[in-house]
């Protein structure tokens, strides 16, 4: 992807985040070896949803200002993630990924916060910003409690 252009190129790659998040988490839901991770797996990707359909909402009502920064200047591979099949994937690596992607959304809904010049968009943006960040911490107590203890 080039330079975003325009806060509706930010949202659309944000919406496209999104609805790839729901899928890997439905996908790590449907190949999960613990239930309770399955459980948590679905509920996030319900999450994610939920985002999509929020940041889609604000893209199509246009409740959005003016960025103080050029948005181009955000580099896009800062929150790139590299793909990995979640049907070969193990669930210490899927907790890996996971905390990735987590973190990747977060900075990125971070910095959107920082550019958005309305207060009404920078709290969407924060608030995202800390269901992710909920998320990746989520991830980091499972990890701790079943992986490292494992060792």
């Amino acid at each position: 992807m080039g330079d975003w252009n325009s806060v509706e190129d930010v949202l659309d790659y944000a919406i496209l985040r999104e609805q790839e998040a729901a899928d890997f988490y439905t996908g790590l839901a449907a190949n999960a070896e613990h239930q309770h991770m399955k459980s948590i797996f679905e509920g996030f990707a319900r999450e994610e949803e939920s985002h999509k359909k929020r940041l889609q909402s604000i893209k199509n009502k246009g409740l959005f200002g003016k960025p103080r920064k050029a948005v181009k200047d955000l580099k896009i591979g800062d929150y790139l993630v590299a793909d990995q099949s979640t049907d070969t994937t193990n669930y210490q690596d899927a907790l890996i990924l996971a905390m990735q992607k987590e973190k990747a959304a977060y900075r990125l809904y971070s910095d959107l916060a920082n550019l958005a010049e309305d207060e009404s968009m920078r709290n969407v943006f924060q608030r995202l910003a800390q269901d992710e960040a909920k998320h990746k911490l989520r991830f980091e107590v499972e990890y701790d409690d079943n992986i490292l203890t494992e060792n």
